[in-house]
């Protein structure tokens, strides 16, 4: 999805009341972090829908407070090293991560793949927690803090096989607009995914079929709470040719048993 379809889709939610100076500043940022690199005035004006004094404006006051700072192209902005130090502060809040790490850990020394670990944030996964690989070769492009959708990943899945169960339609019917074949494998009809989902709460494990990038092949768990809620989900990310080598029941069964040692530490009792 281009850093365009995002910003025209997420304009059109209802926004709670507030500044407006506020929500224009973080639209910003938040099309700022698809350029690394730097994000010209003109390019930002346009993909934002403000005009660019308006934009300008916004800049000065991110600027001023450390959060943009200019690209070296001329005219360019760029978000700083600022948000990493915040976002640490709110995953280190996250008690979560203190009682799944060391299993998380010890998934990743079993399988030696790349092992992740997410929460729902809206109608996104966000990646809370990552290990690379220790034996395999391939490095994901996943980082600490990124947002991915829910239609295409194993983790976003996992989140809607155990959403309530109106939530895939009205998932589908909001992002209509959004959804779209990213490989020649992504489901991107109600239907298709209707029946997935099926599958995948009777098995307790999920997909990504190449269905997100070409080559990488992805297995998740879910992670319940002491409410019977799925708040968090393990995966583990590999290349299909190297999960088509092991089989899926080799990374299906230490990716569940992880999920299932981090719901009890969270509380859950499977109900009778």
């Amino acid at each position: 999805m281009s850093p365009k379809a995002v910003a025209e889709h997420d304009a059109k939610k209802e926004k709670p009341m507030g500044s407006q100076s506020l929500f224009r500043g973080l639209q910003l940022i938040e099309i700022l972090s698809n350029f690394p690199n730097g994000c010209p005035l003109a390019h930002l004006s346009e993909l934002a829908g403000m005009n660019k004094s308006t934009v300008h404006r916004l800049l000065q006051g991110l600027h001023s407070s450390g959060y943009v700072t200019q690209a070296p192209s001329a005219g360019s902005y760029r978000l700083t090293t600022k948000f990493i130090a915040v976002g640490q502060k709110a995953l280190s809040s996250l008690n979560v991560i203190h009682v799944a790490a060391p299993h998380l850990e010890q998934l990743n020394l079993e399988v030696g793949e790349t092992v992740n670990f997410s929460s729902r944030e809206d109608d996104h996964v966000i990646l809370i927690y990552k290990l690379e690989p220790t034996t395999g070769m391939m490095r994901t492009r996943a980082y600490i803090g990124q947002h991915m959708p829910l239609y295409c990943s194993a983790m976003g899945k996992i989140f809607l096989a155990w959403g309530s169960s109106d939530y895939p339609a009205r998932y589908w019917q909001s992002h209509a607009p959004v959804i779209q074949p990213l490989t020649h494998n992504t489901l991107t009809t109600l239907p298709q995914m209707l029946d997935e989902l099926s599958d995948i709460r009777r098995r307790g494990l999920a997909m990504d079929r190449e269905e997100n990038e070409l080559g990488v092949s992805c297995v998740a768990a879910p992670v319940f709470d002491i409410h019977q809620r799925v708040p968090f989900a393990v995966s583990v990310s590999l290349p299909t040719a190297r999960l088509q080598q092991i089989g899926v029941e080799a990374l299906s069964k230490p990716v569940q048993a992880t999920a299932q040692r981090i719901s009890r530490e969270l509380g859950y009792a499977p109900s009778a």
